[in-house]
């Protein structure tokens, strides 16, 4: 029985997948994929499954998730599908299919959020407004 593990990260949010041989179960956070919120992390997550095809029916992946919010961390649990699918497959024609979707799904977006600067309100650029008269 063929195991794989893979991680993908995004922004704060790291994810772990384990790919193993199986009947097409996919669960995030150990519960299954359909009941995950909101929505839109949901399509996230499930393109690269949408992407493989019948290879998606042939295996069971677990993803675990620390960090990060909603979005960033199905952002960061796609990753990790699409880098575990194409792991197994061997496929350099799945490959190209989830580059030419989007270079996002193989390769880490590694963009952070700016660091809050002292004295401004809290934000990271936001200044004091001068009124000049």
């Amino acid at each position: 029985m063929k195991v794989i593990n893979t991680s993908g990260k995004r922004k704060k949010a790291i994810a772990r997948a384990v790919l193993r041989e199986g009947t097409g179960k996919v669960r995030f956070n150990k519960i299954p994929i359909e009941l995950v919120k909101p929505k839109m992390a949901l399509l996230k997550l499930k393109e690269p499954l949408v992407l493989a095809g019948d290879l998606a029916n042939k295996v069971d992946i677990d993803v675990d998730v620390n960090g990060g919010g909603s979005i960033s961390g199905a952002e960061a649990g796609r990753l990790a599908i699409a880098k575990a699918l194409v792991s197994y497959s061997k496929s350099e024609k799945l490959k190209q299919v989830f580059l030419a979707y989007d270079r996002n799904m193989l390769i880490a977006d590694v963009r952070q959020r700016e660091p809050r600067k002292p004295n401004n309100r809290g934000k990271a650029r936001q200044k004091k407004q001068l009124s000049k008269r």
